[in-house]
């Protein structure tokens, strides 16, 4: 069997200790013990181990103290701490000092596996979150100039953005709301050859037709009622720069028009003018519409469209880029705590938990205010699950009204899979394991992983 990583065992009871190191080394962990903290101590700075397992009451110095020893040498060591059951208030103590679960007496091996494989995902996560961090802030300073998230998906797009930015050609970008399209046409502005000229962004479904022809035309003194002077149009403002029109989708067949003979022309004049006016514009429009069904439906001119989506980028949803939820989770974090000079480290296993097994209907405008609204509540130095009332309710379950096929991930087919069979089942997850055809152990490290083990757990109870 494979390695799966070093574990040290702190136990003081010799039957137990040896028990667990036993059935670990079962499962393919190298295994260390220590009799107690002060020869953990000794044995971790000998030879560091991935994790620890620890009796919380022991002679002498206690799993509380050894926790937060061994936290100040390894941050980012995992410890999970073993209890007597009339006990959990100390092992609440314990997580305090920086273990990441515990596990109460006698102690459970399928529980103790789970919370050693979930404790070495976290490692791991972490670890891999932090060498794309620092790749990424030695290629572009942070992420993509700016952007956050070090996620297959995204990494695809800064990898596209990189490849369009030095081009003339116009960029469409699509994708659900709040998914932060401004954000990477920006980006690809600040990759470009325009970079020293104006980024202008235009949010074209803010302004009526007449407006929003004035706003990107300008317009002659006289033009209208109430023209008392010209007015320098967005397309002129953006001369030799980019132009960002958000929400194109919703322009009026008459702006259209006028768009298109721009983008054809690179020609225009102003509103009650008739002097041709020629730009040079980079165009990045943006839009969460369909706009190929507009087209089709007949709400979007045709020749537009090709004209717009010269080059397409989709950004995708929050729900589908595994493990940025956390780094922008941390990133909001970090700018609301220092906005308000509050003191916050970061957040509970509750509250991570939490923040994964969301939906993110909202996506990264979603997630921002919610990391906003949780520094104002909380009240210590984590924000925990109660400060992130996500929904309004459970964590969402993505069930049989709302999975559509195709569409959905793989990761979304499976987490509906078991959940519905699991409420099919009342909650048991050995028939529920059964009907699968998977493990019970799988089933519950994916409930630990949505955030739901506990609410699953009473159900059952």
């Amino acid at each position: 069997m494979s390695k799966q990583g070093t574990v040290l065992i702190v136990e003081d009871e010799a039957t137990a200790r040896l028990g667990m190191k036993k059935l670990l080394e079962q499962e393919g962990f190298i295994v260390a013990c220590a009799a107690d903290a002060h020869e953990a101590l000794q044995l971790f700075e000998e030879r560091r181990p991935d994790l620890v397992v620890t009796d919380l009451r022991m002679p002498g110095m206690d799993g509380i103290e050894l926790t937060r020893k061994l936290h100040d040498l390894d941050a980012e060591l995992p410890v999970v701490v073993v209890t007597a059951f009339g006990d959990v208030s100390s092992a609440v103590s314990a997580m305090r000092a920086g273990a990441v679960d515990y596990l109460t007496k006698p102690v459970d091996f399928d529980a103790l596996l789970l919370a050693l494989q979930r404790a070495i995902e976290r490692r791991d996560l972490r670890s891999e979150a932090e060498v794309l961090r620092k790749s990424l802030r030695e290629k572009q300073g942070h992420g993509f100039e700016g952007m956050i998230g070090a996620s297959r998906a995204m990494q695809k797009i800064y990898r596209l953005a990189r490849q369009v930015a030095g081009a003339k050609a116009t960029v469409l970008i699509t994708g659900e709301s709040g998914t932060g399209k401004g954000e990477l046409a920006r980006a690809i502005h600040a990759q470009s050859t325009r970079k020293t000229a104006a980024f202008i962004p235009v949010t074209c479904s803010a302004l009526a037709e007449s407006l929003l022809e004035s706003e990107l035309f300008g317009h002659e003194k006289g033009a209208f009622t109430g023209a008392d002077r010209r007015r320098t149009g967005r397309f002129e403002q953006a001369n030799n720069g980019t132009l960002f029109l958000d929400e194109v989708g919703e322009i009026s067949p008459a702006i259209q028009v006028k768009l298109l003979r721009v983008l054809q022309e690179r020609t225009f004049e102003r509103v009650g003018g008739n002097e041709p006016i020629r730009v040079d514009v980079r165009l990045i429009a943006a839009t969460n519409r369909d706009l190929a069904a507009d087209v089709q439906a007949g709400r979007f001119r045709e020749d537009l469209f090709y004209r717009l989506n010269v080059i397409h980028i989709e950004m995708p949803p929050v729900r589908v880029r595994e493990g940025d939820v956390l780094l922008l989770a941390q990133h909001f974090l970090h700018k609301f705590a220092s906005e308000s000079a509050r003191t916050i480290s970061g957040f509970t296993d509750a509250a991570r938990n939490r923040l994964l097994g969301y939906r993110w209907p909202g996506n990264v405008r979603e997630l921002e205010n919610a990391i906003e609204r949780a520094v104002v509540l909380c009240e210590g130095e984590e924000i925990d699950e109660p400060h992130l009332p996500l929904g309004g309710g459970p964590v969402s379950a993505r069930g049989r009204s709302d999975l559509r096929l195709p569409g959905a991930t793989m990761a979304e087919i499976e987490r509906h899979a078991i959940l519905t069979t699991l409420e099919a089942c009342n909650g048991s997850t050995t028939r529920a394991a059964e009907m699968l055809d998977i493990s019970v152990r799988t089933i519950q490290y994916r409930l630990h992983e949505y955030g739901l083990a506990g609410q699953k757990e009473r159900k059952r109870a």
